[in-house]
């Protein structure tokens, strides 16, 4: 088989069933899937996608959704998805990217779950902007440990959640740290993300599976004409107690959701 050409970075969980490809959102990485990634084995295994300026894949020179949805459709065609289409899940950012990826590249997906995110324009992407300037303003080259950045970050992130998830791209670098995530770019890409591409007369025609947290205000009524003009065959689970980060707040339920969406008849 010939070596896979993309620049993405994977880590596959499981051997077993068919198979589930995670996309995260802003400031992840594939392995924050890992926990719900082993809760759905043996009957599925799932590959955890690091989405480019993310984690060990590359860097790019812009943000765009088609051309982030492109790089991942090449990926699966040439690797999980070459014989038979996969089931695929999106968070967030990643969410867009894979309703993207599903509109463009249908052949290549059976079923979507789009976790927490809309097809629709963002107004404001001030949280994270926020996000992205606190952590722009940590000096990396004085810091001696991820427990000193998560105290100077105490003040402008109180959250201790959202800290710790941050925090999960900062790794060491010879003497020093360096982000696993691509701040710079993100940061004058933020009307970007919060965007999402026009489409004219495209659809899915697979099941999807909207699933949103019912403290989160990324999926509300008034979308749900742009949702069902994309995505003809979808439905909504709304999971209580959980904000946006759903899958980190409510694992057990969201793995038994997705459980039964993808082993469903």
């Amino acid at each position: 088989m010939a070596a896979d050409p993309s620049p993405l970075n994977t880590q596959l969980v499981g051997e077993t069933g068919e198979t589930v490809v995670f996309l995260h959102g802003l400031f992840g990485q594939g392995k924050n899937f890992t926990q719900i990634a082993k809760a759905l084995t043996p009957e599925l295994h799932s590959v955890l996608v690091d989405l480019p300026n993310h984690g060990a894949s590359e860097w790019t020179e812009t943000f765009d959704y088609v051309e982030q949805a492109d790089l991942v459709a090449q990926h699966l065609r040439n690797t999980v998805a070459r014989d038979a289409p996969v089931h695929l899940v999106g968070h967030s950012m990643g969410g867009k990217i894979a309703m993207v990826l599903a509109l463009r590249h249908p052949e290549l997906v059976s079923r979507l779950a789009v976790v927490d995110i809309s097809p629709v324009a963002r107004e404001s992407m001030g949280e994270f902007d926020h996000l992205i300037s606190s952590l722009s303003r940590l000096d990396l080259t004085e810091l001696s440990s991820r427990g000193e950045a998560d105290e100077l970050l105490q003040e402008p992130i109180p959250e201790k959640m959202v800290r710790g998830f941050l925090l999960q791209s900062l790794v060491r670098s010879g003497d020093g740290f360096r982000w696993r995530v691509n701040l710079d770019l993100l940061h004058k890409s933020l009307p970007a993300i919060g965007s999402f591409p026009e489409f004219d007369g495209e659809q899915f025609g697979g099941p999807v599976l909207w699933i949103a947290g019912a403290n989160s205000d990324y999926v509300q009524d008034e979308y749900e004409p742009a949702m069902r003009e994309l995505f003809p065959r979808e439905t909504l689970t709304t999971i209580k107690d959980a904000g946006h980060w759903v899958h980190a707040e409510k694992p057990e339920v969201f793995s038994a959701v997705l459980r039964s969406f993808f082993t469903a008849a």
